[in-house]
Parts: C-alpha cells; sequence; structure tokens
C-alpha cells in the first residue's frame, strides 16, 4: 500500500516542481503507511491514508483552517495533533497553482525552521 502512495506524491510533486524546488533538495521517500517529501533532510509534506499533509507556518495554517475541509494532521483518532500541519482536502491538492504555492510556503519554512 504504501508504494501506491509513494507514486502518487511523486505524480503530484512532479507536476507542480520546478527547478528551483529540485535545488533544495527534495527526496521522496516511503513513510510508515505512506510517501513523504523531505527537504534537505526534513519532512514537510506526507500522502498517508490520512490524506495529504503539509507543514507551515502558523499564520497560513491558521488562513487555511477556515477553508472547508482542511484539518489538523492526526495520525491515530486519540493521537496527538502535529501541530505544524494540515491535511487538505482534495480540492486544493487538485488546485496546482495554490499547491504550487503552498508547497512553496512549505520548503521555505522547513529550510529556514528548524524543530
Amino acid at each position: 500500500m504504501a508504494k501506491e502512495y509513494l507514486e502518487k506524491l511523486k505524480n503530484i510533486i512532479g507536476q507542480i516542481t520546478t527547478k528551483k524546488f529540485n535545488d533544495i533538495g527534495l527526496e521522496i521517500k516511503h513513510f510508515f503507511s505512506g510517501a513523504a517529501v523531505y527537504a534537505n533532510g526534513t519532512i514537510c509534506i506526507s500522502l498517508t491514508p490520512i490524506g495529504f499533509a503539509i507543514k507551515l507556518p502558523e499564520k497560513l495554517r491558521n488562513e487555511l483552517m477556515k477553508e472547508r475541509g482542511v484539518k489538523p494532521l492526526r495520525y491515530f483518532s486519540k493521537g496527538h495533533i502535529k501541530k505544524e500541519y494540515v491535511v487538505l482536502p482534495k480540492r486544493i491538492v487538485d488546485n496546482k497553482k495554490l499547491l504550487r504555492k503552498l508547497i512553496k510556503k512549505s520548503l521555505e519554512y522547513v529550510t529556514s525552521h528548524k524543530e
């Protein structure tokens, strides 16, 4: 099953990636039951049975949480919320222009912000 998510994530990233993204060392690897994108070794995006999750700065996360279908990331029903992530609905993931913008913000965030 993880292979399916890995291929889907490679396809999504491949459709919206530009040379600029490649320059910061993106890697797409298996991640639990799905796949994840790493920028210079730091995870910033995951695609799992939970959905497409992206790590973003607080202000942008808060803005997105007002959108229909956007939710906080929680891998297990009673698990902790992954505070820096939001799960995006399909309509946002399918909007390549918006997704490109969000991925750019995520990459900027993770490469300038260390946990």
